[in-house]
């Protein structure tokens, strides 16, 4: 596999190999920021030669992808951890887009993927099956009645995270003009996502005005 380097503790796997390249990228970003991390910045940290990496990533941007995707996970913790405050399905929701609209920018990895000139990459990272089923996970593990509002299977979950996502990316990349701030577009998603969870008009929510 062309483990030659490593700092003469070669890795035993190619995954493992991938691994210890995104870490040394990430400490090199860590220490240098994005414009001032190069291939041979990421090559030289981990103890490998450029070759060697090219066997693993085929240029910087691949790795930057890969740093990226790797926080999404402690992402999905903090926006979880977030959403726990709100108390309705409704809220949390509408939350939902709030946050990732406001924090995805800002995220010290997986924003890279857009300031690394990635968004078309980005996009069709979030709005994919693989992304809906990891939002669905995010909103089942939020403490407020789903079922109330009318979301009552696995594939309901699945449905309104697709939405959501493809509304908080649909923000991300068109800002509205002029731009909102964080109580205007709150509002905005609450006046056309906090009906959708109402609950009325769905089987076992009942109908609005119904005796």
């Amino acid at each position: 596999m062309g483990f030659h380097g490593w700092r003469g503790n070669p890795p035993g796997t190619e995954d493992e190999a991938r691994r210890r390249i995104v870490e040394a990228a990430t400490a090199c970003l860590d220490r240098a920021g994005l414009a001032k991390t190069s291939l041979s910045d990421v090559a030289a940290e981990a103890g490998v030669t450029r070759q060697t990496v090219y066997r693993y990533f085929p240029g910087l941007k691949d790795i930057l992808r890969a740093v990226g995707l790797a926080g999404v996970e402690e992402f999905a913790r903090r926006m979880e951890r977030h959403l726990a405050s709100f108390g309705s399905a409704a809220e949390a929701a509408v939350e939902s887009v709030v946050f990732a609209v406001r924090t995805v920018p800002g995220e010290p990895y997986l924003g890279l993927l857009l300031q690394a000139g990635e968004a078309d990459f980005f996009t069709d990272g979030v709005i994919s099956p693989l992304a809906f089923s990891f939002g669905a996970r995010i909103l089942a593990n939020v403490p407020v009645d789903w079922a109330a509002a009318g979301v009552t299977t696995d594939e309901d979950l699945e449905g309104l995270a697709e939405i959501l996502m493809r509304l908080f990316m649909s923000f991300l990349q068109y800002p509205t003009t002029p731009e909102l701030g964080d109580d205007g577009l709150r509002a905005l998603v609450r006046r056309w996502i906090g009906p959708a969870l109402s609950g009325a008009g769905r089987p076992g929510g009942g109908t609005a005005g119904a005796p």
